[in-house]
């Protein structure tokens, strides 16, 4: 036979463990919001980047980088760091940019570079506004074109009405 002892000690301790897993049961219901940090950095973004670019124009495509080397400027650190608050799960990125001197040497990181990374930009296959084949385009011009809204001029009836409710 359990005893009165035995049986306060049994409902303690049950009592004990129930509101230790009382908080992981109601987790669900506290909002934890989502934490981003750093340089959040669309694909779209690092496919701009090619070999040779300045400081500069890295700076206007993907921002101001997280981290520069206090020892020397020539290394760029582009650091993404997300926590979802709803699962705890957490997503890191680093784009790490490598310089020579002002231009652009090399690009690791977790990103995918593009095909065209290797083509600097003056080499690059963009349209000039120097070759002479290029015409700019124009809207198409229809020859029955109409306004969408006819505009009604007022007769002499409806003006001398106007004028008398202005008065």
């Amino acid at each position: 036979m359990i005893n009165k002892k035995q049986s306060l000690t049994l409902v303690s301790a049950v009592a004990l463990s129930l509101s230790l897993s009382g908080c992981s049961v109601f987790d669900w219901l506290i909002y934890k919001p989502d934490v981003p940090q750093g340089n959040y950095m669309e694909t779209q973004q690092v496919d701009k980047l090619r070999i040779d670019m300045t400081k500069e124009q890295t700076e206007y495509i993907l921002g101001r980088p997280v981290l520069r080397d206090s020892f020397s400027d020539d290394t760029w650190y582009y650091v993404y760091h997300f926590k979802s608050g709803r699962d705890a799960s957490i997503t890191h990125k680093e784009l790490i940019i490598h310089f020579n001197g002002d231009k652009v040497s090399s690009v690791v990181g977790d990103y995918d570079l593009s095909n065209d990374f290797n083509t600097p930009l003056g080499q690059s296959s963009l349209p000039s506004v120097n070759q002479p084949d290029l015409k700019p385009l124009l809207p198409e011009v229809r020859p029955d074109a109409k306004p969408l809204v006819e505009e009604q001029r007022p007769t002499l009836k409806n003006q001398a009405k106007t004028d008398n409710e202005a008065l």
